[in-house]
Order: C-alpha cells, then structure tokens, then sequence
C-alpha cells in the first residue's frame, strides 16, 4: 500500500449521523475513489479491525473494506463497491463489536454464511463468499451501507448497556 503523507482518517463513533444515514452508489470510478479506499485500509489497519466502511470515516459512499480471517486459516482481503449480500445457512450466535461502538463486544445472531456482490475501484465485478466469522464481518460492513451499526439489532436494554460500556481508543479519540 502506497505511503500516506497524512495520518488516516478518524473512525466515526455511534452518534455521528453518517453512520445512521444509508450510503449513496459510487458512480465514478477513479482515483478519488482509490484514494479513498487507501484510506480506509489504512484506518482500518490502525484501529486493527477486520472490516471497516466509508461512513465510519465521515464518507457516505457504498464501499468497504475488509482484513478478515477467513476460516481456513488464512486471510480474505479486499473492497467491494456497491455491494448486494445474501445470507443463507443456520443462525450463528457469537460476539460482535464495532470499531464505531469502541470497547464493548455483545451476542449477536447472523447467518452462518454471506455471499456479497459488487464491483471493485475500477468498476469490474468481484464476488466474496464467506462463512463463520468472515461472513458475519460481510453482514456488519454491509449493515454500516444502509445505516445500521450492530447495536442497533439488540435490544434497547442491552444496547444501553453495550454504549454506557464504550471506552475511548487512541485511533478515535479526537485532538
């Protein structure tokens, strides 16, 4: 990945209303929009998170990013543009957490299997698949698009608890 000269963009937290805002489609294909996934991977990769989408940077574009186990011991990289998802297989239960909720984790139910669809930086198809833990970070990342964080699928009780439990981190504090 290519050096910045400035430091990555801050990730947005729950309360700034891009992240409660669905996205608009990318309609143009070029190096604003490179740029722009350059740096989400490098927010991302400060915050060492799996998954992160351009509203949790201020952008409200359908794009995402993900540095994500993939199941098979290896890792699922990339971006979508745009993207579609389908669900399938058996509920999965397991802790979720969000860069934009910092700190706390809570059970959340998705489908054990995702399939996203889109197109990449230079508008040419790309497909993802996965199961487990990258198919959840597909269903997250494609929440964040239309405006919906994790929290947001729990009840109103426990989505209390999980924001009175957010902590600051050095990547989203502001200065």
């Amino acid at each position: 990945m290519p050096r910045m000269s400035t430091p990555p963009p801050k990730i947005r937290v729950v309360g700034d209303p891009v992240l409660a805002t669905p996205t608009r489609q990318v309609t143009e294909f070029d190096a604003a929009l490179a740029t722009l996934i350059d740096q989400m991977f490098a927010s991302l990769a400060v915050a060492e998170g799996v998954g992160l989408a351009a509203p949790q940077i201020g952008v409200d574009l359908a794009v995402f990013v993900y540095d994500c186990p993939d199941g098979s011991g290896g890792r699922a990289r990339g971006h979508v543009v745009n993207p579609t998802i389908e669900t399938s297989g058996e509920p999965d239960l397991s802790d979720e957490g969000c860069l934009s909720v910092p700190g706390p984790y809570y059970e959340l139910e998705r489908a054990w299997a995702a399939t996203v669809r889109g197109v990449d930086k230079d508008a040419k198809p790309v497909e993802v698949s996965g199961t487990g833990y990258l198919a959840r970070c597909l269903q997250h990342e494609t929440d964040h698009l239309r405006g919906v964080l994790y929290i947001d699928h729990l009840p109103r009780n426990r989505r209390r608890r999980v924001l009175r439990d957010m902590e600051p981190f050095p990547w989203n504090e502001t200065g």
